[in-house]
């Protein structure tokens, strides 16, 4: 089946010598969609009190605001990319550009917090499904040398999202724009996600069904199953004092992954597609980058929703000062994306030097806060903050192309989707385990209290993760081989996806 065409998307044909001829508008239609997905991806940090005060709902609401989100993403993310091979690419962002618009809206109409929950939900599956069809459109209609111009627009666009993101969240939190107050923040995407909708029905190409593959639906259900079992506990647990119930189900989880494993290498022993190819597990290099990622942006995650939620009922900053507070972050992080390019011969030295650097900046907000106690200000925090985004990105920049080194170019695309899923369950697992360490914290100590054990914790973590890069391989891949393929969805949107925005 083909999708229906007007004159200015008219199929593209195969091997055609002639460039699409919207190629450029098209990009400026993916970028839409990559920033809708940006600003969404944290905002909540930024509005939880404010959620919370308005809807009200337990202290695990604040986290699955969060956690729901890019649990969802993580999972939607396994089969998003093989939806728009089988179905067609513009049809699918279609699909997930109008899902995502009406979940953007279900968020703002939310009355109950379980409402609001649900509907987060939804834009993390839709959001999956449409994101990983703009990479895959865009390698369809830029030659190979203009690819590198095409993904090149996404580190700017980003850069600005992620330093203007928290600025926009607690401006239009405190602005009240209409009465509308914490809701604009998603109610914002539904001009965004038309443009998104309309601009692919008219600009993006069309193209007939792809080869014939069958998706891996057991998979796919295994890996949910394992994902939320585990989820699910860390978030709830806490609240009824850690019953029976919690362990049992981590302990599902758990198992869960592992019948998963087995299940995919039967399938590949059988000569049907796996969700994931099984081969790469067996690679020490992808295996360790798995862990390390997962801890990694555990840590991240973690870190910018308890600061956030500190910033402002610890010290009581407005929504508008706490997102400002994270802005020297944002830039620290940008500034490390652009000196990496010049540090890639270096290899994964330049994570082990990124790691040091952060700690050294979570070290030095620690002491910052402890010093100046409740009379803290946002000026006082910017050389803590600025130095552990610096080193933020300097992790960051060469994660993907440092684990996508270790497996063959025949798997890259099956290992690129796996290191972005695990990338949203990082996010996700971030939520649940800091801030159910903040929280737990609070039942008996006060917000600076709570703040600092929760940033021993992110110590802890970062110790770890530098442990695990010794597991991967002293170099990345050449720039010009496997880049496109973790793009966006990897390291330039982690650069943003981790901010307080």
């Amino acid at each position: 089946m083909t999708d229906a065409v007007g004159p200015t998307t008219a199929a593209l044909p195969s091997g055609a010598a002639e460039p699409y001829r919207w190629r450029w508008v098209a990009l400026f239609v993916i970028l839409a969609a990559e920033v809708m997905d940006l600003l969404d991806s944290l905002v909540t940090n930024i509005a939880a009190p404010a959620i919370r005060a308005d809807i009200g709902g337990g202290e695990s609401t604040i986290q699955w605001l969060g956690a729901a989100y890019t649990l969802a993403m993580a999972i939607g993310l396994i089969t998003g990319g093989r939806l728009g091979d089988i179905f067609g690419r513009r049809r699918m962002f279609m699909i997930g550009a109008a899902g995502f618009t009406l979940g953007s809206l279900a968020c703002g109409l939310a009355q109950e917090p379980w409402q609001l929950v649900a509907a987060r939900v939804l834009q993390g599956l839709l959001g999956a499904v449409m994101l990983p069809q703009g990479l895959g459109i865009m390698k369809e209609i830029f030659s190979p040398k203009e690819q590198g111009a095409a993904f090149g627009m996404f580190g700017p666009v980003m850069g600005l999202s992620t330093v203007g993101g928290p600025i926009l969240a607690g401006w239009l939190v405190d602005a009240d724009l209409a009465g509308t107050g914490w809701r604009m923040i998603f109610l914002i995407n539904i001009p965004l996600g038309l443009f998104a909708f309309i601009g692919g029905r008219v600009f993006l190409p069309a193209r007939g069904q792809g080869p014939t593959v069958r998706l891996d639906l057991v998979g796919a259900l295994l890996a949910a199953l394992g994902a939320a079992t585990v989820i699910y506990p860390l978030v709830q647990g806490r609240e009824h004092d850690w019953p029976l119930w919690a362990f049992a189900l981590l302990a599902l989880g758990v198992a869960v992954f592992g019948l998963f494993g087995w299940y995919e290498a039967r399938r590949k022993a059988s000569g049907t597609d796996p969700l994931v190819e099984p081969s790469l597990f067996a690679k020490r290099g992808f295996s360790g980058g798995m862990a390390l990622g997962l801890v990694f942006f555990t840590a991240m995650t973690g870190f910018w929703l308890t600061f956030s939620l500190y910033t402002q009922l610890g010290l009581h900053y407005s929504a508008f000062k706490s997102g400002l507070t994270g802005i020297p972050s944002s830039i620290g992080m940008v500034v490390a994306f652009i000196a990496s390019q010049a540090l890639q011969k270096y290899g994964r030295k330049v994570m082990h030097v990124g790691l040091v650097v952060m700690l050294a900046g979570v070290l030095g907000l620690m002491y910052t806060l402890h010093s100046q106690g409740l009379g803290v200000t946002p000026w006082q925090m910017v050389p803590a903050l600025t130095v552990s985004g610096l080193g933020m990105g300097l992790v960051m920049a060469p994660f993907f192309g440092m684990v996508l080194a270790s497996v063959e170019p025949h798997e890259t695309g099956s290992a690129s989707g796996t290191l972005t899923s695990v990338q949203q369950l990082g996010a996700a697992l971030g939520s649940a385990i800091l801030g159910t360490v903040f929280f737990e914290r609070l039942k008996t100590a006060d917000f600076a209290s709570a703040e600092q054990v929760t940033l021993w914790a992110e110590v802890g973590l970062l110790v770890a993760v530098f442990a695990a890069i010794f597991l991967l391989p002293m170099h990345g891949r050449p720039e010009h081989e496997g880049a496109e393929e973790a793009g966006p969805e990897g390291a330039l949107r982690a650069e943003g996806e981790h901010q307080p925005a």
